[in-house]
């Protein structure tokens, strides 16, 4: 009996040690870094327009607006962030300076700032508040300082980039720790100019220096993730409606890219399929008609339905949402606003409460080397972290789900496992009604998350036919709502 034992004691040895697992699918180049990736799982941000606008009725102020004019009456930056967790979001980017070159904290580089204001007698500090609310709420904390500064007297002159770099400085280490840093393309235009009032041009691809200027957050914030046009972290998705491309590739070439080059909105919209970065689009759009709060505005402020749909066309396309709310002259977000933030946050939680297709059986064509580590029931197994997969070369498959019963379906969601790469580029979803297969919808890309409208569909089953990838399929997750 002892020597049975050992006989098979060797043989299990001896067939593991000979045994090999089926390795997963190579990396489709390019992959996101550990800091994008966090970034496409935040999913909503709120991004905070606030200054001396909000007091003059401007959305672009010329730079000559006196500090005096600063003074909400009842600020609250805790009531702000508060908000915007209760909404579900989760992160904060604030405009410490917008175009007009008012800065929301005392810095000790220019006068044009809060420190002048009567506000608080001149002590207050608005970043300062944000962060330390970030920080109470359990939201990261990002900032947008303009490029464009219509105040300053050296804007447009070798002297203004050291002025940019050191409230770069004094923001990194006064303020930290921040998740993303924001500038965009509106580079050079009339001012004021330090008293000048002149028109001052730039050229957008050579004058800010931005190799040397990011390198030196980097030092000081090395897990940064930068915005603009380029980049090089996160990229704009090409207009300020909320809407990302329906083909909308994580990857674009960016060598011949900069903030403000025009004539690019469609490739920021779609990005490129053949990229050489992973540099995904952020959808920044305004709850209410302009970035800054106007009272005429009070009546075009963004419905929960409108902002579904926006979600649908930002999230719901493989971005994140960057989603402008402006406080009012008060320093609070509005009531209006904030009803409409609630409604939205009641409207994603009902939508995608119950998951029908959640630890449902699954079918597919084929799974990685048939080895269950694979198989088709990681799709449904709500794990983010396992996937099904094909071998290496199969780039057409099919998944099939059966629900149990015919349901009711109004959504449904697809996630590529993207720590591989992007890697689908068309697909068609069927579902099955009375024994027969109906083609719903179609799409290209996927990405981190794609969402499709299914309308109300009663069927009993859903299936999922990719006709085209680059390379083999790595799906983590489908969900049917």
């Amino acid at each position: 009996m002892k020597s049975i034992h050992l006989l098979l004691t060797a043989l299990f040895v001896l067939f593991n040690c000979t045994s090999k697992e089926t390795p997963p699918p190579a990396p489709l180049l390019p992959v996101p870094a550990a800091n994008q990736l966090a970034w496409h799982q935040m999913e909503l941000n709120a991004f905070v327009h606030f200054t001396t606008n909000t007091f003059t009725g401007k959305e672009w102020g010329y730079g000559d607006e006196s500090p005096s004019i600063f003074n909400p009456t009842d600020y609250n930056a805790d009531q702000w962030v508060q908000t915007f967790k209760q909404a579900g979001f989760k992160g904060v980017i604030l405009t410490c300076k917008h175009h007009d070159g008012f800065c929301l904290w005392p810095s000790k580089y220019t006068e044009h700032s809060v420190k002048n204001s009567p506000w608080r007698e001149g002590k207050g500090d608005v970043v300062r508040d944000v962060m330390r609310a970030c920080k109470k709420y359990e939201l990261k904390f990002g900032v947008y300082l303009s490029p464009w500064d219509r105040n300053h007297a050296d804007y447009g002159t070798p002297p203004y980039l050291d002025y940019y770099r050191n409230q770069l400085n004094e923001l990194f280490t006064t303020y930290g720790p921040v998740f993303e840093m924001w500038f965009d393309g509106a580079n050079g235009g009339d001012g004021y100019y330090g008293g000048k009032r002149e028109k001052r041009s730039i050229q957008g691809s050579t004058y800010y220096e931005w190799p040397t200027t990011l390198s030196l957050v980097r030092e000081l914030e090395p897990e940064i993730l930068f915005f603009s046009d380029a980049g090089p972290g996160v990229r704009w998705v090409g207009n300020e409606r909320g809407v990302a491309g329906e083909t909308n590739w994580n990857t674009i070439s960016p060598d011949t890219l900069y903030a403000g080059k025009g004539g690019i909105e469609q490739l920021l919209n779609t990005g490129a399929e053949n990229g050489t970065h992973w540099i995904p689009a952020e959808v920044d759009v305004s709850i209410r008609k302009g970035w800054f709060y106007h009272a005429e505005e009070d009546t075009l402020v963004k419905t929960p339905e409108q902002l579904f749909d926006i979600y649908l066309t930002s999230v719901g396309r493989g971005s994140t949402l960057l989603l402008n709310i402006p406080p009012d002259r008060r320093g609070r977000v509005h009531e209006i606003d904030s009803a409409s933030l609630m409604g939205f946050r009641a409207l994603l939680d009902s939508t995608f409460k119950n998951d029908l297709a959640l630890n449902k059986p699954v079918k597919v064509s084929s799974f990685r080397g048939s080895d269950k580590k694979y198989s088709g029931a990681n799709l449904t197994d709500g794990h983010s972290e396992t996937y099904w997969a094909t071998d290496d070369g199969t780039t057409t498959s099919s998944i099939e789900i059966d629900l149990g019963k015919t349901q009711t379906l109004n959504f449904i969601e697809l996630q590529e496992y993207i720590q591989l790469g992007q890697r689908i580029k068309s697909f068609t979803i069927e579902v099955r009604i009375n024994n027969a297969w109906q083609q719903v919808a179609l799409g290209t890309t996927v990405g981190y998350k794609r969402v499709l409208k299914l309308n109300g569909i009663e069927a009993d089953a859903v299936r999922i036919s990719i006709s085209d990838s680059k390379a083999c399929p790595v799906i983590s997750q489908v969900s049917v709502y």
